[in-house]
């Protein structure tokens, strides 16, 4: 999420992370919202659905990504709709980099990581710029990066089931809760986009995954 510095300054201060299972897309990212130096929410949702195959999650200013949120749902909605066919992750970042490009001298200040899965698990980073990179393993934005980075690195695997990358994802976040001061919240986000569709975990099923990885440390 956004917060404020001296001299009008704009950083981001969150942690979100993307990974390619076997045959899904696992987003997980914090809850805190922050605001200056303030603990703003510890509730915060800052992964959404796009379709009924694709997801992402957001880092920056909640108003200018909830506007690209919106802006994204419906274009989506009206592609589905005329074609009758799902539009692919590609597809979809692909539009939104051209978007946040077109704006980049007005810009606005947010980072995407879209998920989805339509002929295979596919991931993309999308930069406030409109940078479009395609992730083949895992992608991570936000203040606690290089805490989160450093669990993904050593841990991921191109063959992990759906569990065993939902284990990872929330490892990285809760490694990034614990040392980041602006990464944090009351749980962890975590949603996971398959064939089946796009599935959010409850607060008591990610609590279950952080007491299974405290039990192995």
């Amino acid at each position: 999420m956004i917060y404020l510095v001296k001299e009008d300054k704009i950083k981001t201060g969150t942690t979100t992370v993307g990974l390619i299972a076997k045959d899904a897309v696992v987003l997980a990212a914090d809850m805190k919202a922050t605001l200056g130096n303030l603990s703003y929410e510890t509730e915060a949702k800052k992964i959404y659905k796009i379709t009924d195959r694709i997801a992402l999650t957001n880092a920056g200013s909640v108003g200018d990504s909830l506007a690209i949120i919106r802006f994204l749902r419906a274009h989506a909605k009206l592609y589905e709709t005329e074609r009758n066919t799902y539009i692919t992750p590609k597809a979809l970042a692909t539009l939104l980099s051209n978007v946040l490009n077109a704006n980049r001298f007005f810009p606005y200040v947010a980072q995407f990581i879209i998920g989805g899965v339509v002929d295979k698990p596919t991931l993309f980073e999308v930069t406030p710029y409109g940078d479009l990179i395609e992730r083949n393993k895992f992608a991570i934005s936000g203040s606690g990066t290089q805490l989160a980075l450093a669990i993904l690195d050593s841990e991921y695997r191109s063959d992990m089931s759906e569990n065993e990358a939902i284990v990872l994802a929330v490892k990285a976040i809760d490694a990034s809760r614990k040392r980041d001061i602006y990464t944090g919240g009351k749980s962890i986000n975590v949603t996971v986009i398959s064939a089946k569709g796009v599935k959010e975990l409850g607060e008591k099923e990610v609590e279950k995954y952080l007491k299974k990885i405290e039990k192995k440390k």
